[in-house]
């Protein structure tokens, strides 16, 4: 089911890059215009690609931790997104992921990942003192 589902969203990708690199050039007056537009529909048609593919490889709480994740950090959100996809295209990912199966993917990324996060307290003493009262 996932990997035929897969192979059909690969394959309707492929085209639509086949029809818009053969589209040919327009008319001088709105190219910038053109090239942002289809910049922006590029853009929209790879992240409907992504949730289609999340999806497909996470059960409803998975992917309520995932956009948890996405919230709190983005930029790692993003990283285990992509993580997820390209795991999902390579025929890594069997079933469906629940929760737990993300919680330790999550870990692992965290292990590997190896840069830990710390906080710096800075305590001056300066006029908010409170000893001297």
């Amino acid at each position: 089911m996932g990997d035929d589902e897969l192979a059909a969203i690969r394959a309707k990708r492929m085209a639509e890059l086949q029809a818009m690199g053969g589209g040919g050039a327009g008319g001088a007056g709105g190219g910038a215009e053109k090239q942002r537009q289809q910049m922006e529909e590029r853009k929209q048609q790879m992240e409907d690609m992504k949730n289609g593919i999340l999806s497909q490889v996470l059960d409803q709480e998975a992917r309520a931790r995932l956009n948890t994740l996405m919230i709190a950090k983005p930029e790692k959100g993003r990283q285990v997104e992509a993580m997820l996809c390209q795991m999902a295209q390579t025929g890594q990912l069997g079933s469906k992921l629940g929760e737990q199966d993300l919680k330790e993917l999550l870990e692992r990324f965290n292990a590997g990942s190896g840069s830990s996060t710390k906080v710096k307290f800075d305590r001056r003493r300066a006029a908010l003192d409170s000893d001297e009262d």
